[in-house]
C-alpha cells in the first residue's frame, strides 16, 4: 500500500483557521487510509492508503472541510516524491539551518515552463528561489518570517502553494520511509 505525504495550506494559522489534528487522523481512518500520523499542528499528515495522489486530496480536502468548514489547498506527495525532493534542495549547505533558512514550498499543480522562466530567482536578493518540477526551493539568509521570496510566486506560477522549512521536509521524509 502506498504511502503519501499530505500538505494543507494555511491550517492552524490565525483566527479562524482550527483544524484539530487528532480529529483529521480520526477522519481519515474512518475514510479508509491506514496509519495516519500527523507532524506538528501545521497540517502535515502521513498516510497509507490504495487509494490515487488525487482521491487523497479530495478525500482530505473533504475531511477538514467536515472539521472545520475551511475550504484549504492539498498537497499530496508520495514517499518517494518526498524524498526526490529532499534530494535535491540546491540550497543545502552545513552552516545553513533547516528550521529557519531552508524551505521549500510545495506546488498544487506542475507550472509551465514559460511561467519558472518568468521567475527571477534573485527576486528578493539576497534571498533565493529555485523551481524543480512541483516544488520551489527557497534560500532565506534571513529566516522566512520576514521574507518576500514568495510574494507573487503562486501567481506567476498559476498555482498554489504551501511552504515547509527543511526540518519539517526532512522529518516528513522519516515518517514516510
Amino acid at each position: 500500500m502506498p504511502t503519501y505525504v499530505v500538505l494543507l495550506r494555511g491550517v492552524n494559522v490565525g483566527r479562524g483557521r482550527a483544524v484539530p489534528m487528532a480529529a483529521l487522523r480520526d477522519a481519515l481512518g474512518a475514510a479508509g487510509h491506514a496509519d495516519v500520523r500527523t507532524y506538528v499542528q501545521s497540517g502535515n499528515v502521513v498516510l497509507r492508503t490504495r487509494a490515487s495522489a488525487s482521491a487523497v486530496a479530495a478525500s482530505v480536502h473533504d475531511a477538514v472541510a467536515d472539521l472545520s468548514g475551511l475550504d484549504v489547498a492539498v498537497v499530496v506527495r508520495t514517499a518517494k516524491e518526498l524524498a526526490d525532493v529532499a534530494a535535491h534542495n540546491p540550497f543545502v549547505r552545513p552552516d545553513a539551518d533547516p528550521a529557519r533558512q531552508l524551505h521549500v514550498a510545495f506546488l498544487e499543480d506542475r507550472p509551465s515552463p514559460r511561467a519558472v522562466n518568468g521567475l527571477d530567482p534573485h527576486r528578493a536578493a539576497p534571498e533565493e528561489l529555485r523551481v524543480r518540477g512541483r516544488e520551489v526551493y527557497l534560500w532565506c539568509p534571513d529566516g522566512f518570517g520576514r521574507s518576500r521570496v514568495m510574494i507573487g510566486v503562486e501567481r506567476a506560477l498559476g498555482t498554489a502553494a504551501t511552504v515547509r522549512n527543511w526540518r519539517t521536509v526532512q522529518e516528513l521524509c522519516r515518517m514516510s520511509a
